[in-house]
């Protein structure tokens, strides 16, 4: 999937000069945590978040530090901080270095952005306009629409294939240890993990296949130090 199959569309927006307070009403009246920001062209310039409007002088919640640290820090950064507890304008307190994706980025991509710059939405941009925005809620309802599909029946010869298939792709499986048999959709773990995560590692695994209808976990767990076989938990 990208992320045209799972933005919201026709994000609610303010413009830059967009009043704070008028800027509040909107994210209250529409229940979001953040929203883009568009210039005088409409834009993408900026993005408005809860974040920026935490440290407020009408809640007291501003910063308060001792003098000698307020000296090291410098006029410019505290003058910043001033403008951000106490501005009137969006444009004033904005996030200006907004992370943005195209409608064709795939979900891969998105989520790595987010990851990478510790964010909790992304504006979709197409010809410098924000056309829409991902949230994680966003990503949360893709997934549910996916485990929500019709379940498909496939054969037995079909899921052990699949389960298999997935076994001998993951670098922690070991291969060689384990026996994978599907009776009437019930795929049957049999063999050897030499740790416990391998066990519900291998289990997810044969939770992905398409038809799967039950595991019959057989695995033993031998200590890999002492050789010591351990009893399922």
């Amino acid at each position: 999937m990208n992320a045209a199959d799972v933005m919201s569309r026709n994000p609610a927006t303010v413009r830059e000069d967009t009043p704070i307070a008028e800027a509040i009403h909107l994210m209250l009246d529409r229940r979001i945590s953040g929203m883009p920001v568009s210039g005088a062209n409409g834009e993408l310039v900026g993005i408005l978040t809860e974040g920026d409007l935490l440290r407020r002088i009408e809640t007291g919640t501003e910063r308060q530090r001792p003098r000698w640290i307020e000296f090291l820090m410098g006029s410019g950064r505290l003058a910043a901080e001033y403008v951000r507890t106490q501005a009137r304008r969006v444009d004033e307190v904005m996030t200006r270095e907004v992370a943005s994706v195209t409608p064709d980025t795939p979900l891969r991509g998105v989520v790595a952005l987010m990851e990478r710059r510790g964010v909790k939405r992304i504006p979709v941009v197409q010809n410098e306009t924000c056309i829409g925005i991902i949230s994680r809620a966003d990503l949360i309802r893709a997934l549910g629409r996916v485990l929500d599909a019709e379940p498909i029946s496939a054969s037995d010869e079909a899921i052990r294939e699949h389960v298999l298939r997935e076994i001998n792709s993951r670098p922690w499986a070991a291969t060689t240890s384990v026996e994978v048999t599907v009776n009437d959709g019930v795929v049957d773990l049999d063999g050897v993990v030499f740790d416990e995560r391998e066990r519900t590692a291998l289990k997810v695994a044969a939770e992905t296949a398409p038809g799967i209808r039950g595991i019959q976990d057989h695995l033993t767990w031998i200590e890999p130090n002492t050789g010591i076989t351990l009893p399922r938990p």
